[in-house]
Formats: C-alpha cells, structure tokens, sequence
C-alpha cells in the first residue's frame, strides 16, 4: 500500500473511533518514518516525566545532585482514581533521589515527579532539553497542576461532563479554557519532537551516553502497559514505554526493538472526542494504528 493511501485509512480509522491524533512512527537505524499528523503540538500530560529524568539525571551527572540523596516527601492523599505511588501516600516518606526517578517514571507518580521538579524547575528542563538539541518539547509547569482539572471538581459519576468541556472548549488556535490544555502555557510536544527525544536517547549525540542509558532503564520497567504494549510486547521483541494521560487525552511514546536488531521509536498523541473518562477502545485503537505504521515502515 502506498505510504499516502496508508496514513489516510489510519486517520480515518482514528476519527471512526472518536480520536484525533499525531503519531510518528521511525527506524531509529534507518531514519525513515511514516506519521499522521506528527507536527501537530499537544499537552505532553504524564509524558513530560521523560524530560524531567533526563534533567535529573544529567544533574547528578554533572555533580549537581546527589543521586542517593534522601528527601522528606509530604504525602499526596489523593482519593481520587488514577494517581499512583506517593500520591496516594497517607504519611510523609524519606526517599532517595534517584528512587524518586523510578516512582516518577515507572509508575507515573505525580508527587515523586513535582518532588523531583523541586530540584530542577521545569524551566530548567527546558533549557537542558534546548541544550541536547531537543527544541519541539516545552516544559513551562510541573506536575501537580495536571491534577486540577474539571474532572477533580465534578463526582466520579458527572466525570463526562469533565470530558465534555475539554472536548468542547478549545480555540482554533489550540488554546483552551482549561489552563492544562491550552498549548500555550502546558507542557508541550509533537510526535515527531517526541520521536527526536527518544532517538537521542537510544542513539546519543549531545546527551550523556550513562544518561540516555539510565533513561532507557526507567523506561524498560514502566508498569502502565495497558495501551500500546499488547501491539509491541512479545518474545522477538523488547518494548520501552511512558504514557501520558489528562481527561481527553491519552498519550504513549516507546522504542520497539527486535530480535533481529531493527528498533523503532513511536510516538502516539491523541485527544478523544468522547465525553467519557473510561474508554480501553481508543487504547486498544491507539496501538492498532501505531502498530499498523510500523508494520508498513518495517516492510516497505
């Protein structure tokens, strides 16, 4: 099928199912790559704790901070669904740095996370981004301002309405009236800048050879792998991941690598167009369509 023809039934299947999205897939041996949308810029959600380990990392490189380092931690108390970790703890923890970057990373914790944003202010991790050559990828606010949505304010059963006004208050400027979908003052990204990150770190050029390998590690052990996983995991492949997620959308950047040595970075964004916080169709169609781009790229 030509590449053309490809990308057009993919993006018809996504409207199909109620989602909008920008998604790259690229043989990170090759370069070549095949997308939909993939300059489209949207809230980064979860996805911005990549960046954040990155900065970490690259700081206790540099003799900034101590990677073993215990911090007091405040517990999060959150009673709502979702949140992971220290967010849910009911009392304060001692936690190393460096352990702070797993629970941040692999289980999406967003008090590890703003914790770790104490150290190195989102600022910070913009300009250390801009440093390694990554200019598609804005960090401008840290973690716990994703949890002051609508969807907090509304009961577990009106979630919808939440959905609802993020599906419905968006300018055609991509600015918004929820503060954190508003692509002007979120943390941002494109697939394709996505993509950029993750070849930097599978194939280096600026960052630190120990830093990209210590990312990777993170990534290797996240345990939300209910969205892309089911089309990439197996045993001739290896799959790294990060997901992101913020009331209509649903995000997941990772590396595929295969037995035979051929390894594909992929970055899928969406935004659903369903006032509903429950939907494991749009996951399942996430992974279909990313997996359908790499199938073409992998036998073209």
């Amino acid at each position: 099928m030509r590449t053309d023809t490809l990308t057009d039934e993919v993006r018809r299947r996504l409207t199909d199912g109620g989602l909008r999205g920008s998604l790259l897939v690229r043989n990170l041996r090759t370069g070549e790559e095949v997308g939909v949308d993939p300059d489209t810029v949207l809230p980064s959600a979860s996805l911005v704790k990549i960046p954040l380990a990155v900065a970490t990392f690259e700081r206790v490189r540099r003799g900034e901070l101590d990677g073993a380092a215990p911090l007091d931690v405040a517990p999060g108390r959150s009673t709502a669904p979702g949140p992971t970790g220290l967010t849910r703890f009911r009392h304060p923890a001692r936690i190393a740095v460096e352990d702070l970057l797993y629970l941040s990373t692999c289980l999406s914790d967003e008090r590890a996370a703003d914790t770790l944003f104490g150290l190195t202010p989102p600022a910070h991790v913009t300009s250390l981004l801009r440093e390694f050559g990554i200019h598609g990828i804005s960090v401008r606010h840290t973690v716990d301002e994703l949890g002051d949505t609508p969807v907090e304010r509304f009961d577990p059963a009106q979630a919808h309405l939440a959905h609802a006004l993020a599906i419905d208050a968006g300018t055609g400027g991509r600015g918004h009236r929820v503060p954190q979908l508003d692509t002007t003052r979120a943390n941002t990204g494109s697939a394709r800048a996505w993509a950029d990150l993750l070849q930097e770190l599978w194939a280096p050029t600026a960052l630190h050879p120990r830093v990209a390998e210590a990312v990777r590690g993170l990534m290797l052990h996240n345990v939300l792998r209910h969205r892309l996983t089911p089309d990439f995991a197996s045993d001739a492949t290896t799959w790294w991941s990060k997901t992101g997620t913020l009331l209509n959308l649903r995000h997941e950047i990772g590396v595929v690598e295969h037995a035979d040595g051929d390894a594909y970075a992929v970055a899928v964004l969406t935004e659903s167009l369903v006032p509903a916080a429950v939907q494991p169709g749009a996951d399942a169609l996430m992974g279909q369509a990313a997996r359908t781009l790499r199938d073409h790229l992998r036998h073209v």
